[in-house]
């Protein structure tokens, strides 16, 4: 049984499912309008021009059918809408069909019905691969890594986020080769961990991929990298690996390029459909701050047996004493900034006194 989905500016059929799982004949899952917004302005931010895209794991092709309706014309190239399913490869083709009306670029239009690793393996190559799985990544890192160009973007997402996470440490051992957090770091602590392996995957090819952008949230983590040539630039990437605790190895270095979310964050206004921006201008602040980890007001509150303060009356104090500070989408108690834990604790004990006094 299908049902008629309107997402950004374009209509599709789509199966309707009590329970989303990787045994759908065609899949879709309305919990990644997130992922597909957010994809959506990144490309639109991004210089990028005559782009060969590859959606290799499309379902009903909601996500590439909207880069066609909504990325400027001259963005795209071509593009490839592939579908292990031949249910979903005939329901795409029907998809597009019916949004032609909606469709603004003149890219040339390619579906396919084959196993993904493999069509990627037997293409010439993209300059922009989305792998978006029920699950791990993992089994089609090695083929996109391969087929994306030289400054290419590779987006990842991973929706094991209970091994990521630390829920089931021994998968993450074995799927990711790093320790996970299941303390208050973990989401932050599994995308790093995530990075890291699928560095370590195009390091074997001389590839560099440092992240663009960044996120975490509900049942799924989310990468996109620039792609670097050369045996130098991997090994750069490959030297800002390490530990934060008993954690990792992960990637150190930043999540985000602060311009690109800067320009993300200009486009929200042409959006011509409900978003919601506080969670992009959550990622826009705290990209400002570098460095790993943040602090879990809960958690130090509690260690010190304090109350816990207002954040706005926190941020202001921490600003006081120079120090860079933002909220963290990863977490609704958390803060990213570059003040030690031993001083914030004491700004803490402070506004616990002026409350009580």
């Amino acid at each position: 049984m299908f049902q008629k989905i309107t997402e950004g500016t374009i209509t599709i059929e789509a199966p309707v499912e009590e329970k989303i799982s990787k045994e759908l004949s065609v899949f879709y899952n309305p919990a990644m309008k997130l992922n597909r917004d957010l994809s959506i302005l990144l490309l639109k931010a991004v210089d990028d021009t005559d782009m060969a895209v590859c959606d290799p794991l499309a379902g009903t092709g909601i996500r590439a059918i909207r880069f066609l309706a909504e990325i400027p014309e001259k963005k795209i190239e071509s593009i490839t809408i592939n579908d292990y399913s031949a249910d979903a490869a005939d329901l795409i083709g029907k998809n597009i069909e019916a949004n032609k009306k909606n469709i603004v670029s003149d890219a040339e239009i390619r579906i396919t019905n084959k196993d993904a690793s493999l069509m990627m393996l037997e293409s010439k190559g993209f300059d922009y691969i989305d792998i978006d799985p029920f699950g791990t990544p993992d089994p089609f890192l090695d083929s996109a890594v391969i087929r994306l160009a030289r400054k290419g973007i590779l987006a990842v997402t991973a929706t094991d986020t209970s091994s990521l996470a630390g829920t089931f440490p021994n998968v993450c051992k074995r799927r990711y080769w790093a320790t996970p957090d299941h303390g208050h770091l973990k989401h932050e602590a599994g995308i790093r961990i995530l990075i890291r392996k699928v560095q370590l995957i195009a390091a074997q090819y001389e590839k560099a991929l440092v992240p663009i952008f960044s996120y975490s949230k509900e049942h799924y983590m989310r990468i996109f990298f620039r792609c670097e040539k050369g045996k130098s630039k991997a090994d750069k990437v490959i030297a800002k690996h390490g530990m934060h605790g008993s954690s990792g190895p992960m990637w150190l270095g930043r999540l985000w390029d602060e311009k690109l979310v800067e320009k993300m964050y200009s486009l929200v206004p042409e959006i011509g459909y409900e978003f919601d921006a506080r969670f992009l201008q959550t990622i826009l602040d705290e990209s400002k701050i570098d460095g790993v980890g943040f602090h879990d007001m809960h958690v130090l509150c509690k260690k010190n047996k304090l109350i816990i303060p207002k954040f706005e009356h926190i941020i202001e104090e921490i600003k006081k004493k120079g120090h860079d500070v933002s909220r963290t989408h990863f977490s609704e108690v958390g803060l990213r900034s570059g003040i030690d834990e031993k001083e914030l604790v004491e700004i803490l004990k402070r506004i616990s006194k002026k409350k009580k006094s």
